[in-house]
């Protein structure tokens, strides 16, 4: 059984869903400390002014050491970052398809207190439109102690995983002998050789929001949201 265990991040780009789309597991880490200017609250959009960051505004003064699912948001934001996508998207040629979907998410996570609860709506809206069988959990209902590589470990054992696949930026601090001496391998990810589709407003950018992908290929989303290379051990 193949798992990854990642922070939520708000409407994450093709990549993201790329690297859970390979697993039978996606364990939220929401325990994990949460992170300002990350992409746990943000992400971007293609404008005809330019790449755009769409913000969730967040509650963080005097909390500096609080977990991603303990974050509360701080005020109205869904109509506005609605506003802003129909906006920019408006044109793409499966807007009006998967228009009406997207806004009542929006309409529904106008509703939500905590990120981690609008993270996780959005995840499963979008795994579910590009036809992503994995299945989502909550890092909660793997109880695990540690640090980094540790604790990693613990809910990968817990899980019962035997094949562990990791985003590449984890190299820095991620013991893979740990991981390979618990019985489980450790596939890296690797994000080059997405291909482009036609899309809207200028230059072709990459890193904008899985919905530039859907708005602009509906049907064949999911063939853009594949590189033509291979997770490596």
């Amino acid at each position: 059984m193949r798992i990854c265990i990642i922070q939520s991040c708000y409407i994450p780009w093709k990549g993201f869903f790329d690297l859970i789309g390979r697993c039978d597991e996606y364990v939220v880490f929401d325990s994990a400390q949460y992170v300002k200017r990350h992409w746990h609250n943000r992400n971007r959009i293609k404008t005809a002014n330019g790449v755009e960051w769409l913000t969730i505004p967040v509650i963080v003064k005097g909390r500096f050491d609080q977990s991603i699912d303990e974050v509360e948001i701080e005020k109205p934001w869904a109509e506005k970052h609605w506003r802003a996508i129909e906006l920019a998207y408006k044109r793409a040629a499966f807007f009006d398809q998967f228009a009406p979907m997207v806004k009542g998410w929006y309409e529904a996570a106008d509703k939500l207190s905590h990120l981690s609860e609008v993270n996780l709506l959005f995840l499963k809206g979008i795994a579910g439109l590009l036809g992503l069988q994995t299945r989502l959990v909550s890092d909660a209902i793997y109880p695990s102690q540690g640090v980094k590589t540790e604790r990693l470990l613990g809910i990968a054992r817990a899980a019962g995983a035997d094949h562990y696949l990791s985003g590449p930026s984890a190299r820095a601090y991620f013991d893979e002998h740990m991981f390979s001496s618990a019985g489980i391998a450790t596939e890296w990810m690797s994000y080059e050789g997405y291909p482009e589709y036609p899309q809207l407003h200028g230059s072709f950018e990459h890193a904008v929001t899985v919905l530039d992908v859907l708005f602009n290929t509906g049907p064949q989303a999911r063939q853009y949201s594949a590189p033509t290379a291979a997770p490596t051990s």
